[in-house]
């Protein structure tokens, strides 16, 4: 299950393009991509492209999708801020992060939070038992994506809209790959992502 919180609306560099028209371009993309890995069922919340804050309206959205959808495992960006690495920590990644860890915890498991959830809606309380941090500092779990790695490049490639050169997207996913690899332990050659896993039962 993806849940997508904007429509990319501000992405893209053609000018020619009406915004609205990128919005539904990208909606289009990401479910191409979504279903080359195999996820079939995506939420779009809507929120605009470039200025995604923290506010409870994000929050109650995300745990809106938490409650529905009872996962065992949130995988989201990062809160914090690389400063090593400026470019994986977008400002939207860093709001996106924040909103759903307080949807984590503690929103989606109090039923005192966001009351029309329950009252309005029938969206019972549920726990996620682990989340996933990724493009953030402090990895502690890294995972093997070799054979995984063409489909990673195939659903990448569907985002036609925001790649201005996307014949060097396979060697740079592959070299970025194999670096995080040697970092988390892994053998010569093999191509690994590295996330901040944390148990939120």
């Amino acid at each position: 299950v993806y849940c997508l919180v904007t429509d990319g609306q501000a992405g893209g560099t053609d000018h020619t393009i009406s915004r609205e028209r990128m919005a539904e371009i990208r909606r289009v993309e990401q479910t191409k991509a979504a279903k080359v890995v195999g996820v079939e069922e995506l939420h779009f919340l809507g929120f605009p492209d470039g200025a995604v804050e923290v506010t409870m309206d994000l929050r109650r959205e995300l745990s809106r999708v938490i409650r529905i959808v009872k996962p065992d495992r949130v995988l989201t960006q990062s809160p914090v801020r690389q400063f090593d690495r400026p470019y994986a920590s977008h400002p939207d990644h860093l709001a996106t992060g924040e909103a759903a860890m307080c949807a984590v915890y503690p929103d989606s498991r109090n039923e005192f939070a966001h009351t029309s959830l329950l009252a309005d809606d029938g969206l019972e309380p549920h726990s996620v038992p682990e989340t996933w941090l990724m493009g953030g500092p402090d990895a502690n779990h890294y995972v093997d994506i070799t054979n995984a790695y063409d489909r990673k490049i195939e659903a990448l490639l569907c985002h036609e809209s925001q790649m201005s050169d996307p014949g060097r997207i396979p060697e740079l996913i592959r070299a970025w790959g194999e670096r995080v690899a040697l970092q988390g332990g892994l053998a010569d050659g093999r191509l690994a992502e590295c996330f901040r896993r944390m148990n939120t039962q």
